[in-house]
């Protein structure tokens, strides 16, 4: 059975991976401030992404809405409109409501090819008609259950201002001739004291069937795996994910290696759990779901674990290696698998990547009014590579630079914030120890602005009347993200400047130095790093040693 899931993991690495994510959850007293907090890089391969917009709305009855799958745009059906629908803007809605996903593909054979609604409508039909996080679970699966679950398994982080959630679903496969089944799927509530997980592994394990105030499951959620054969224990003894999605080398290594590196940040003893993360061990003890964080974190602390490359552990990736390159680069290229001379091999998988198209990370506030408690932190490309913008939730009127006319994924636009912060990070990546630091000094700054802003924007809007209140914030949203948009511009040019052929021009004062007679100073020429210059030696050996004169 094992190597049958292991090798639908591998048939599925295409699939899986080109939407292949990593969502982090933080309860409300996990949080210096008592926010609930949740993030989402989409690591999805030459896609481009747009902030999501979904304006508040009335339907009349008969009103139908049709479904166009999220990753491809092909039609899948229709159903009915809510009578009412929300404000939603990226993934939080007007009432806080937050949902993440990460994709883990689980068995073959519970796909629903015939499925109405797939993932990615799920999550914003959900966001359109949910006030709080049960409700959106509450939403997700009826719709499920009548119309259908199109694509594979799915684990979704679901949160509000109040309660943070991990949902995992399932289909019940195409051929409904004799069963009425449609979908499978269990709900986990995270302990308010305790951070979460998930990077396209299933993570559900054991779970207490008696526990209706955390726990929820469909009535099937075990009988169908029994029917199937995939389970013959006690119920108590029931784990959905080594029924429905066992985790292999690839699902350890290459993704509960992400949340092994996220718990490892912020609670001692995970060292017990690297062989798990490591995936070379069939014994090895797993993770547990959630982990009580030595300390409570912010939204800057969440930001920064967007941003690992599992440093300071025995999985960060060594940039001083060879496929670093010269300055010496934390990312590698895709595919994750590569053959040399009939031997497989694989790069590591870090939380942050150069295909993450759009990453996230959403701050959820019980005591303020809803249209100022839910702050959406956005950024357009990978979360290290960019300074998060604050988007409100009650925000209807999006930057020109998240929602460009003209701009796609093929069509470059210096008026879009994907293609100026790829434009920049895509200069970076080759020459990372040289450039990066001058990426960092200006998302740093510009990151520590937001936050320093933030408490005085709120206090200004806090006594106002919802509509002000919502008219101040999005006038604000728009302004940072314009402005982080300008910054980028000249940080990508003066990168140019700079670093133009592989040289460094010196600067004094904030300008570039120039001569007495007005033209630039002398360049500094850096040369190979000392590690990349022993490896070139070790290749080609005295090849381009200088010879010895004799005196």
């Amino acid at each position: 059975m094992m190597k049958r899931i292991s090798l639908l993991i591998m048939v599925l690495v295409g699939a899986v991976y080109a939407h292949a994510c990593t969502n982090f959850i933080v309860g409300k007293k996990a949080s210096v401030d008592g926010s609930v907090i949740c993030s989402y890089n989409a690591d999805s391969y030459g896609a481009f992404m747009r902030l999501a917009h979904y304006p508040a709305a009335k339907h009349q009855k008969g009103d139908m809405r049709k479904i166009f799958e999220w990753d491809t745009n092909k039609y899948l059906g229709e159903i009915p409109e809510a009578a009412e629908t929300y404000n939603v803007v990226g993934n939080i809605n007007e009432w806080q409501v937050t949902i993440g996903e990460t994709t883990y593909g689980g068995r073959e054979e519970m796909v629903d090819s015939t499925g109405v609604i797939d993932y990615g409508s799920l999550i914003y039909i959900a966001l359109q008609r949910s006030k709080t996080a049960r409700e959106a679970i509450q939403v997700m699966t009826s719709l499920t259950e009548q119309y259908g679950y199109y694509s594979e398994g799915e684990t979704f982080t679901i949160c509000d201002p109040n309660e943070a959630w991990i949902m995992e679903m399932q289909g019940c496969g195409p051929d409904r001739s004799k069963s009425k089944e449609r979908v499978v799927w269990v709900a986990r509530r995270i302990p308010d004291d305790a951070i979460c997980g998930h990077a396209n592994q299933s993570r559900i394990g054991l779970f207490p069937l008696k526990d209706k105030e955390n726990v929820l499951y469909s009535k099937n959620v075990i009988k169908y795996a029994r029917k199937m054969g995939w389970f013959s224990g006690k119920d108590e003894e029931f784990s959905w994910k080594m029924a429905y999605a066992a985790p292999d080398f690839s699902g350890r290594r290459i993704c509960d290696a992400r949340v092994w590196s996220f718990f490892n940040h912020h609670v001692k003893g995970m060292d017990r759990y690297l062989p798990w993360a490591l995936g070379k061990d069939p014994d090895a003890e797993d993770m547990p779901l959630w982990v009580i964080p030595l300390k409570k974190l912010s939204v800057a602390d969440i930001m920064q674990d967007m941003r690992d490359h599992y440093e300071g552990t025995p999985l960060a990736i060594d940039s001083t290696d060879i496929g670093g390159g010269i300055w010496q680069m934390p990312y590698r290229p895709t595919p994750l698998y590569y053959t040399v001379d009939g031997k497989k091999y694989f790069n590591e998988r870090p939380t942050s990547t150069q295909q993450t198209s759009w990453s996230f990370v959403s701050q959820m506030r019980s005591w303020l009014p809803r249209e100022m408690g839910g702050c959406f932190w956005f950024g357009n490309d990978d979360g290290n590579m960019v300074a998060y913008t604050p988007v409100y939730c009650s925000m209807t009127r999006l930057p020109e630079c998240y929602n460009t006319p003209g701009a796609d994924d093929v069509t470059f636009s210096d008026k879009n914030a994907y293609w100026v912060e790829n434009w920049v990070s895509n200069m970076v990546y080759p020459r990372y120890s040289l450039l990066f630091p001058s990426l960092k000094e200006v998302r740093d700054s510009l990151q520590n602005s937001y936050f320093e802003q933030q408490p005085a924007i709120e206090a200004k809007v806090r006594n106002l009347q919802p509509a002000e209140m919502q008219r101040v914030l999005n006038n604000y949203s728009v302004e940072k993200a314009q402005q982080m948009l300008a910054r980028w511009k000249q940080l990508a040019f003066y990168l140019v400047v700079k670093y133009n052929d592989m040289i460094v021009k010196p600067e004094e004062n904030g300008q570039f130095k120039r001569t007495q007679y007005g033209l630039g100073a002398t360049v500094k020429r850096p040369g190979y790093p000392t590690p990349y210059a022993r490896q070139i030696i070790q290749q080609t050996g005295d090849r381009y040693a200088v010879p010895v004169e004799k005196k």
